[in-house]
């Protein structure tokens, strides 16, 4: 009798546990944005925070969203990527909003149905990020519907997903390094990414995902680990008279 109770209490602590982990799937990816959506709204400064950090994000989990119908994989990791998507636009609508506000004057509107390459991802308006990721999203919908039966199409698509994921980091790096600066970038952001990204791909391994979430999970672990070293790094270049520098919030 004993050592079926303690199957039970095994089985139900296990079900507790794995529920909690899935909890923690769906929402830890967007935790580390809320410092950050803070920290841009409370100095008014998105200059210090990459926009290619959300593009990366979105192509990454619209990418999975449509590997999902390819090769199936856990709920939580597919609702992750819902919401993930809906917490970058709102990242895009506040830095547009705050950048269109800085402008003293009013430059001519750039918006994504200009096509011009070299404004990509740095438009005016918030509607024309909202064109370019729905027309991305038909155009990948599209080809999966055409090579769904063919495996090595769908793996690559599941492959591009979780690559993106793991270098959304990279924009940062590469602007922190160019700007020898990490100011009005939110620590507490990068922090949570790295424990974050620690927890992912550690429930990658031990729940079996695809191979290409754990491996570019560990690439996306290394970055973040880049990203605090700069921080560390260039903490003597900071501006101590700049609103928000370096708060942890």
């Amino acid at each position: 009798m004993d050592w079926v109770i303690s199957d039970e209490l095994s089985l139900t602590v296990g079900h507790v546990v794995g529920w909690v982990s899935a909890a923690a799937m769906i929402i830890g990816g967007v935790i580390p944005y809320i410092p950050q959506y803070r920290q841009i709204k409370r100095t008014k400064d998105a200059d210090g925070f990459s926009l290619l950090v959300c593009l990366a994000l979105l192509v990454a989990n619209t990418l999975r969203i449509i590997f999902w119908f390819g090769r199936h994989f856990e709920y939580p990791l597919l609702v992750q990527s819902l919401i993930m998507n809906v917490t970058m636009f709102v990242m895009v609508h506040l830095c547009v909003t705050i950048r269109n506000r800085k402008q003293l004057i009013q430059a001519r509107k750039r918006i994504f149905t200009d096509f011009d390459a070299k404004h990509f991802w740095n438009w005016s308006d918030f509607q024309s990020y909202l064109d370019c990721m729905l027309l991305f999203t038909i155009a990948s919908s599209l080809l999966m519907y055409l090579f769904i039966d063919y495996m090595v199409f769908v793996e690559i698509v599941g492959f591009l997903a979780v690559f993106t994921e793991a270098m959304l980091g990279a924009p940062q790096l590469v602007k922190n390094y160019r700007n020898k600066s990490t100011e009005g970038m939110s620590i507490s952001m990068v922090v949570l990414w790295t424990c974050g990204d620690i927890f992912k791909t550690s429930y990658f391994l031990l729940r079996d995902a695809p191979v290409q979430f754990w491996v570019c999970g560990s690439l996306q672990v290394t970055i973040d680990l880049l990203i605090l070293l700069q921080v560390y790094i260039y903490k003597t270049n900071s501006d101590p008279n700049r609103t928000g520098a370096h708060r942890i919030d």
